[in-house]
């Protein structure tokens, strides 16, 4: 089973959340694959229970699966680790204190794992604060090149930038962007990304020169009636991640 998610040529993978196994196969194929599927350990009472339903997940859609923690929840830190462990998945969603242990527990270097860091509203500075008792106490803000050099120490793949409110903190992102490409490390924009600014939020990254990059898009393409992201919604966003 594939550990590497499949991005486009041009770097891009897309990671929207799955309401159940059939959801996650219908978004799947809306990308032709080009993506992975969220699945947030919050939803679920035990790890027991987490990894026998993401076994589930990983048959149906070559285990792009993306494990969770559900709105960013620095408490599922732990539960995410453990449960990754069990399921292999090519991708792994960490708070950044978080990935050492991700990545020791997975015991291999091809999974992407993630580390979480805020917007501080200060150009060039980010917020590593996000764990189970660091996010209680006062923001630690970082140069954004010391977080990913951290992020590397620890095993971590990518910056995962959250909460960026859509184009709230743009010039913040920008500063991200460019410091991931010349660090050779990925970016995750996460948080209030939509269908109207993902085009340009994506070019951001790509033009300062992030080679992989993996938006996140949420809530805004999910039907509140069901509780399902909107395959036709994915396969508009697939359509926009093939013009870069």
């Amino acid at each position: 089973m594939d550990l590497k998610p499949n991005y486009l040529d041009n770097g891009i993978c897309l990671n929207v959340l799955a309401n159940s196994v059939e959801n996650a196969k219908e978004c799947y194929d809306a990308a032709q694959g080009h993506v992975v599927l969220g699945v947030l350990t919050k939803n679920y009472p035990t790890d027991e229970a987490a990894i026998s339903d993401m076994l589930k997940y990983k048959e149906v859609i070559h285990n792009a699966v993306s494990v969770g923690l559900g709105a960013g929840d620095p408490n599922q830190s732990g539960m995410v680790a453990r449960v990754s462990k069990e399921v292999q998945p090519q991708h792994v969603n960490q708070v950044f204190t978080g990935v050492g242990a991700s990545r020791a527990l997975l015991g291999q270097d091809e999974t992407i794992i993630n580390g979480l860091v805020s917007p501080t509203g200060k150009v060039g500075f980010v917020n590593i604060a996000t764990g189970p008792l660091s996010s209680q106490s006062t923001e630690t803000q970082v140069p954004i090149e010391s977080a990913i050099a951290l992020l590397k120490d620890m095993g971590g793949s990518s910056i995962k930038y959250f909460p960026m409110k859509g184009l709230a903190h743009i010039e913040e992102f920008k500063a991200v962007a460019k410091a991931c490409a010349e660090n050779d490390f990925d970016l995750e924009p996460t948080g209030g990304i939509d269908l109207d600014n993902f085009e340009e939020i994506v070019s951001i990254a790509k033009s300062a020169g992030v080679k992989r990059v993996i938006p996140h898009v949420y809530s805004s393409i999910i039907d509140k009636s069901t509780g399902d992201t909107r395959p036709s919604d994915v396969a508009k966003l697939y359509e926009i991640i093939k013009k870069f």
